[in-house]
């Protein structure tokens, strides 16, 4: 950014040609094109309060047979399979007793208002028992994500995004923590350990905070949203989306419940 020069000038005694030469020298250097001097605009900073007092509650849940899921052959590596005394069984379709689906990740999709955004607490996944922790998680764009490598062994991450710049970095057991960041948003994808295959995560980035993982139960909350209308969007990993209107009043949640069903 251009210095700010601030100029008194004084007739008494001021030569023209002197002045003539002055305003020649500013314009040699830019001060004609208008621009020298502007103060380059502040970024807003992100504000610490949530926008709003409503928030969006409610459970995903699933309605259909449940396969039967063979536990993960953990053999390959010794070392995992020596970490675990009772069988490990895949994440992919973790259903409870009153039918709330775990692992679905829920957000807004439109209606979304106007930002900055309040800042979202950044995840951290962690490679411990050779399983990817949390299953699934979300994050904003700009945002450091940690991976921790609790396990005392060989692991890599390998992200299969497509909009971000897809990164492999090995973390032998020397290396506890790595950490990545994303520039734009992307639907939910795949990050795997090539070392141990059965080993996946995913991860959804966005550009707002409004967003949650549902949990053992099914349940989730999206809080500190202005009342106004939305379309909801929740994403299963093997059972694809399902989408919601919602309107919200002030400071009340409002409870949505979608169903996945089995695909035929």
């Amino acid at each position: 950014m251009a210095a700010m020069i601030d100029f008194k000038y004084s007739h008494r005694g001021f030569a023209l040609p002197i002045l003539l030469l002055a305003l020649a020298g500013l314009s040699g250097c830019g001060g004609g094109g208008g621009d020298a001097g502007r103060a380059e605009p502040e970024a807003q900073a992100p504000p610490t309060e949530p926008l709003g007092s409503s928030t969006i509650a409610g459970a995903i849940r699933y309605d259909g047979d449940l396969p039967a899921l063979q536990p993960l052959s953990m053999d390959a590596d010794p070392a995992c399979a020596a970490k675990h005394t009772e069988a490990v069984y895949p994440e992919i379709l973790e259903v409870d007793e009153q039918a709330g689906l775990a692992n679905v990740l829920v957000y807004v999709v439109n209606g979304l208002p106007g930002g900055p955004y309040p800042v979202a607490e950044p995840p951290l996944i962690d490679q411990q028992g050779c399983k990817y922790t949390p299953h699934v998680a979300g994050i904003m764009v700009g945002q450091e994500l940690e991976v921790l490598n609790s396990d005392d062994l060989l692991h890599n991450v390998h992200s299969l995004s497509e909009i971000n710049r897809p990164f492999n970095r090995a973390m032998p057991a020397a290396i506890k923590r790595a950490t990545f960041s994303f520039t734009d948003e992307e639907p939910a994808f795949r990050i795997k350990c090539d070392v141990h295959p059965w080993m996946s995560t995913y991860l959804g980035v966005f550009s707002h905070p409004y967003f949650a993982v549902t949990g053992p139960d099914g349940s989730f909350e999206i809080p500190g949203l202005p009342a106004g209308t939305y379309e909801i969007e929740a994403w299963h990993e093997r059972l694809g989306t399902l989408k919601s209107p919602v309107t919200l009043l002030d400071g009340i949640a409002a409870m949505v419940e979608l169903t996945f069903t089995r695909p035929e």
